[in-house]
């Protein structure tokens, strides 16, 4: 397809949004319809007429409907006729299931699943949904899977760095490639769909999800999105349809969920269209030339509202202006984030244009309700046939009445292709060319004949070093072993100096057994995702640990060379300061060699391979924007594009200011008394929406587990009750936006003072928290302590900062003074909550030491 795109103001245009003077219209030169697809043709057409005429109303909504494996039970999708099933980060086939587990379904959490697993769940579910003896329309089902960085959820294969070090790779054929070889392993799975790539434009760097962006500039997103569609899907439609190597793709998440409002996961972005179609758009238009067939809705809201229920944006210009004939999926449990729905009802977002719902766990009721509300007039008849009719487009393009069963396709079972040697070795590629070198006093690159120390807590982790989004959702939980194949950056160091005569040895704490030349220093952000990745500032607030090993080592006049691992610009000020080279290696993959190749010499001395990767964001030059905390940092130490070589200076200064810019509260001690107090904010949140304000005192988290309400204490309505249902992991917390300073508090004994009352016992685990941003807290079990309070009685008592403090808490930057997590049955209510200096009743106080002791208030 040869497309030429030009954005401009124009006074008077109209394509059915009112678009007013000012708006950036999209203006299409060429024949035809706008991004007219090259799948589109009669016959195609003529077959999709034919099999929607021929289909129940209740076939159609299955159509439309997508579960997730764990809640999808052999013989459901013959019996709801569901178009598509999905498995979420973290989930893996289940063969050995058990039908009397009350949640018996495809999948689990063993992330040890095989290959045959995976084919044979695929087999099961393309049998069901072709079968027609149980009333079925014979319509294949699709699978998908988020492919974010490689076949993430599959031990053992090739893990690419995430996109924000391709982005700073600066490679769009690179990207092709990646793409090319990610179909590739995912289709060794029988699997039909990725949910890939990710073009958000980043404009806010505390955002969770930063690392899943290319840049913080919509153009050079869009260079990227053409390419990796392409590699996924080939070059035509006819090559998606042809060649089993290629797979559905979708391109996500429409629009703007990188520029919410201080960066907020599933926040507000609050723009004109003009704006949201300037800076967010250009990912979408590149990926709508390349053909992409789905595109996936933003959990974000724009301008207060959800873009699940955004029909002016999902209907009226993707659909409409744009000439997008593929279909909207939306994500996880997004439809019930809109006004007036839940997971299981949500007739606005059919409306608005969604076409497949991802309702994940609750898509009985969904398909119940969906039906019952065409039936009713709700959801018009025309919009479901329009939506169908997408979904077998899709379909029918991807060759999905032709492929067969899953098992027998022809990349099905090749387990030779999960991380084989030549799909490692562009990886390689991939991590040499998105690692950027900010400074370098001539100590690299390493050289021969030389003892290496490699240390911190990232140098020999491949799970760290691979991030979020790896086997697990959040990346957590996974060791080496996880990795079969990969390699540490230890290890990459280590072959490499034996090559040169040289030796290297690891150490996490910066201790040797043999005093090194060098050392190379690992370190930064452990593994987060969407929800759990979101922060205040941009600092790692759990880097005490490394600016020992700094210390250790400049005491010891130890040449010191720094490699960060992060999902975004950090400001690192003190510790390039504390280096003589520092290199920023994003979150590189399982091909940790690929460090190796850029900073450890030939025999000669001489550099194997130059750096060649440059900023794709600019650089901060404070961890907060000194005018507006709630607005983006905008002054930079380095700006877009920069990025020495072997053969440049650097920019930087020789020093760079250490002082924190972070202004902490005074400590407001007060946290809740009658009502939640200034500038403490009442949040709950679940695996949906982990960071939900409940502005009024009254609410519930997304999936309805975890529940608020006022209650009568002392005075009418004076207390906070906290529920919880069992289902699934929830929490709630006080949060405040600028972090405040307990430090002094604690010097003083001070301690974190409750008063409330057990209204139900918990019926499994309960932990409370204190968090200083996210991953940094520390956490105590609380489950027999809230036991051993007699029911409905008034209780105190007051856990000491300084429990807080051994167990790594930050006290200079608490974000959250008390988090409760259970997933379980419990019930409390809160009548006071403060930070107490000197408490009245010495006995409240609790320490680390000694068991949990409530002071009975008469």
């Amino acid at each position: 397809m040869s497309l030429t795109i030009k954005l401009f103001s124009q006074t008077i245009l109209d394509f059915g949004c009112n678009l007013r003077k000012g708006f950036y219209i999209l203006v299409i030169l060429f024949a035809g319809s706008v991004f007219a697809n090259e799948g589109t043709d009669m016959a195609t057409e003529a077959r999709i007429k034919a099999i929607l005429s021929d289909m129940t109303l209740e076939q159609k909504v299955g159509q439309m409907v997508q579960g997730e494996i764990k809640w999808v039970k052999p013989g459901d999708v013959s019996k709801y006729f569901l178009g598509s099933i999905l498995n979420g980060g973290g989930s893996h086939p289940n063969t050995n299931r058990n039908p009397r587990e009350p949640h018996y379904g495809r999948g689990s959490n063993d992330k040890n699943a095989s290959i045959q697993d995976w084919l044979d769940v695929a087999d099961e579910v393309y049998l069901e949904s072709i079968d027609k003896s149980r009333g079925g329309a014979g319509i294949p089902i699709i699978w998908g899977t988020d492919a974010v960085h490689g076949h993430n959820n599959v031990i053992g294969a090739t893990l690419f760095p995430h996109n924000i070090g391709l982005g700073a790779a600066n490679d769009p054929e690179l990207l092709k490639n990646i793409g090319e070889i990610t179909a590739k392993e995912v289709a060794v799975t029988g699997i039909d769909w990725i949910f890939a790539p990710t073009v958000a434009t980043v404009k806010d760097n505390r955002w969770g999800r930063t690392y899943e962006g290319y840049s913080s500039e919509s153009d050079i997103v869009g260079r990227y999105a053409r390419q990796i569609v392409e590699g996924i899907q080939g070059d035509d439609i006819n090559e998606l349809r042809s060649n089993p190597a290629k797979l559905i793709s979708s391109a996500k998440h429409f629009i703007g969920d990188g520029g919410t409002y201080r960066g907020i996961d599933q926040g507000d972005t609050v723009l004109s269209l003009e704006d949201l179609l300037k800076d967010h758009g250009q990912g979408f238009y590149k990926a709508l030339e390349a053909d992409v067939q789905t595109i996936m809705a933003s959990f974000n809201s724009w301008n207060g509202d959800k873009i699940h229920g955004n029909e002016q944006l999902l209907t009226n210009v993707l659909k409409t202006q744009l000439g997008f004939d593929g279909f909207v999926i939306g994500d996880w449990n997004g439809h019930g984030q809109v006004d007036d729905c839940t997971n299981r009802s949500c007739p606005s977002a059919i409306n608005a244009g969604v076409d497949m719902i991802m309702v994940p766990e609750h898509w009985k009721p969904f398909l119940k309700n969906t039906i019952q509300q065409v039936r009713d007039g709700i959801i018009p008849i025309s919009r479901i046939d329009d939506a169908v009719s997408r979904i077998l487009r899709v379909k029918i393009r991807a060759g999905m009445f032709e492929k067969g069963l899953p098992s027998i396709r022809a990349y099905s079972g090749r387990t030779e292709l999960l991380g084989s040697t030549d799909h490692r070795e562009i990886a390689r590629e991939a991590v040499r060319k998105s690692l950027v070198l900010m400074k370098n006093n001539d100590i690299l690159p390493l050289q021969p004949n030389t003892h290496i120390l490699v240390t911190g807590d990232g140098g020999n982790d491949v799970g760290k070093q691979s991030g979020g989004w790896t086997i697990t959702w959040q990346g957590t939980g996974n060791t080496n072993d996880d990795f079969p194949g990969a390699t540490s950056i230890f290890a990459g160091i280590g072959e490499a100096m034996e090559l040169v005569n040289g030796s290297a040895e690891y150490s996490d704490d910066g201790s040797w057994i043999k005093k090194p030349d060098v050392a190379v220093v690992v370190f930064g952000e452990d593994p987060y995702a969407e929800g759990q990745g979101d922060i205040p500032y941009l600092n790692d607030p759990d880097n005490e640990s490394t600016k020992q090993i700094f210390k250790k080592l400049q005491d010891e006049g130890v040449p010191i060379v720094s490699i960060l691992l992060t999902g975004r610009p950090l400001w690192m000020n003190s510790e390039i300061n504390s280096s003589d080279a520092f290199i920023v290696a994003w979150l590189p993959g399982s091909e940790g060699g690929g460090v190796a190749d850029l900073i450890v010499s030939d025999k000669n001395g001489d550099p194997r391979y130059d750096f060649t990767g440059r900023l794709s964001f600019p650089w901060p030059k404070y961890e907060v924007n000194l005018k507006d905390e709630a607005l983006a940092v905008d002054e930079f130490i380095l700006p877009l594009g920069a990025g020495m070589s072997y053969k440049t200076k650097s920019t930087l200064p020789n020093y760079l200011s250490e002082k924190s810019s972070v202004v902490s509260e005074d400590v407001a001690d007060i946290i809740f008394a009658g009502s939640t107090r200034e500038p403490w904010k009442t949040y709950v949140g679940d695996i949906n929406d982990w960071h939900r304000l409940v502005s009024s005192g009254v609410g519930k988290t997304q999936n309805g587990d975890l529940r608020l309400d006022i209650v009568d204490g002392n005075v009418q309505e004076d207390s906070l009750r906290v529920s919880w249902d069992k289902g699934y992991e929830s929490q709630f917390y006080w949060q405040a936006d600028v972090p405040a300073d307990f430090s002094k508090m604690e010097e003083q004994g001070g301690a974190l003072v409750m008063e409330f009352m057990i209204n139900k016992y918990p019926e499994g685990t309960v932990t409370q928290r204190m968090d200083c941003g996210w991953p940094c807290r520390g956490e105590i079990d609380v489950t027999e302590f809230f036991k051993s309070i007699p029911l409905k009685q008034s209780s105190k008592i007051g856990l000491s900062l300084s429990c807080f403090k051994k167990m790594g808490v930050d006290l200079k930057k608490i974000t959250s003074p008390l988090v409760l997590v259970s997933k379980d049955e419990f019930s409390i209510t809160f009548s006071d909550v403060r930070v107490v200096v000197d408490p009245l009743e010495e006995n409240t106080i609790q320490s680390c030491d000694t068991g949990l002791t409530p002071v009975v208030i008469n």
